[in-house]
């Protein structure tokens, strides 16, 4: 194997011996020349995160105030881990040239990335490795994507010997002042620095072993998924799964750099492997659920006869600035499923709108929905997976389907249940499926 990039999640970095964790399993392979560490999470379910502290300092600076407590946790923080690490870093003046700098943003970004630079440069020195500034080769665009002469420029930063760490989470702006990508930004990261350098494998540690079949707080015994492909990976967390930034799948697909989802404090655990394609043995590889939905139902005689219907009714929600998430439709018949975030409280004035404008017979709006989507690469090579999905909602769980929707790659059938009935739903659908072939 050639090289592996390392995301460590904030988790698996949040006190001096997790630390020590880490920087043990880069040491276990030589092949692992690449680190990507997070800011350090809690330590406890009291403590709190680096990055909301920074966030404190930011807003506490712009309401004119003195930011000196979270300032001195933050210090104390770093100067603890430095000392239990052995570290010769000179982390009084490091967050001294913070303090100077802070008051040059109007925005969150240099003081949220604060976190992940403290500890890149802590784990550079304890490592010996080569430290990089993401600010110096992580572009975004004038419109906050990321610019693709990144990968020219990282890729030409990471040549050479030895190991080299890359704060996670953020890069730098066309005016060259710090941007982040966003919560959960350095799975990001992690990525772009994994096809850059040109990796043959991205692990990304974090505090679990890898993704479940479905979410365990519904169903604690939820089988770990061995193997999943980068499109079942985007309808799965679309839907809530949560153990990697969806986004970090995008800079591999290309390149076809496997993602290989690990545990930190279970490093003997094989994890979940992220693949462009994969050999599927069951019809289902996961499960996920999200509430929060309504629904618009439509109803007009002869509304497949009527030219631009459709087009009538997306432009009503697009002028109102929302965006519709599922259009199941009939011959007479349309719904359009909306998040709850995205309708706010216009639900009623757009059900009026529509019906003025596009003079349909009936509408109605149905809120209190979840969406459950059921995902496989192998549903198409399986019969009667739509029917043991259906069979155990409606005699296991006893639960009525509101709509239901299969997109044209039957990969993912959609289900709506009412709010109260997911997690019978949810439980339903994994025993269905957790072993069938």
């Amino acid at each position: 194997m050639g090289t592996i990039t390392c995301k460590f999640g904030g988790t698996s970095l949040a006190s001096a011996t997790s630390i020590r964790q880490a920087l043990d399993i880069v040491e276990a392979k030589e092949e692992r020349k690449y680190i990507v560490p997070s800011a350090p999470g809690k330590r406890s379910d009291e403590d709190k995160k680096v990055t909301d502290l920074l966030l404190g300092w930011f807003h506490i600076l712009q309401d004119g105030f003195d930011p000196e407590e979270p300032i001195s946790i933050i210090r104390k923080r770093f100067q603890g881990l430095k000392t239990d690490l052995g570290s010769n870093l000179d982390v009084d003046a490091e967050i001294d040239a913070i303090i100077a700098e802070a008051p040059n943003y109007t925005t969150s970004d240099y003081l949220a990335s604060r976190g992940e630079y403290l500890n890149g440069r802590l784990i550079a020195d304890v490592l010996g490795a080569t430290f990089i500034e993401p600010a110096d080769y992580i572009h975004f665009d004038i419109n906050g994507n990321l610019d693709p002469k990144t990968y020219e420029t990282l890729g030409a930063a990471l040549q050479g010997e030895g190991r080299f760490v890359i704060p996670g989470f953020y890069g730098a702006n066309p005016k060259g002042q710090v941007q982040t990508f966003g919560r959960g930004g350095s799975d990001v990261t992690g990525s772009v620095v994994a096809r850059a350098a040109g990796s043959d494998l991205y692990e990304n540690w974090t505090d679990v072993s890898g993704f479940r079949m479905t979410d365990p707080r519904i169903v604690p015994q939820a089988r770990r998924i061995n193997e999943i492909t980068y499109g079942e990976l985007r309808e799965l967390a679309y839907m809530g799964a949560s153990v990697l930034h969806d986004e970090a799948i995008f800079p591999l697909r290309k390149p076809g750099i496997p993602i290989n989802i690990r545990n930190t404090h279970s490093p003997e655990s094989d994890g979940t492997m992220i693949v462009a394609d994969r050999k599927a043995k069951q019809p289902v590889c996961g499960i996920a659920a999200r509430g929060g939905f309504s629904m618009i139902n439509i109803e007009k005689t002869l509304m497949n006869r009527e030219l631009g219907f459709a087009l009538k009714v997306l432009t009503i929600l697009r002028d109102n600035g929302i965006n519709f998430e599922h259009m199941p439709t009939g011959i007479d018949t349309m719904s359009v499923i909306l998040k709850d975030e995205e309708l706010g409280d216009h639900g009623e004035a757009i059900v009026k709108t529509l019906k003025d404008v596009c003079d349909t017979d009936s509408i109605t709006l149905t809120t209190g929905l979840a969406l459950i989507a059921t995902v496989g690469k192998g549903m198409n090579h399986h019969v009667g997976v739509a029917t043991n999905l259906c069979k155990a909602l409606s005699d296991d769980a006893q639960v009525n389907i509101r709509v239901i929707d299969q997109g044209s790659s039957e990969t993912n059938i959609i289900v709506g249940v009412d709010e109260v009935d997911m997690k019978a739903a949810v439980t339903a659908i994994y025993h269905a499926f957790e072993s069938f072939n």
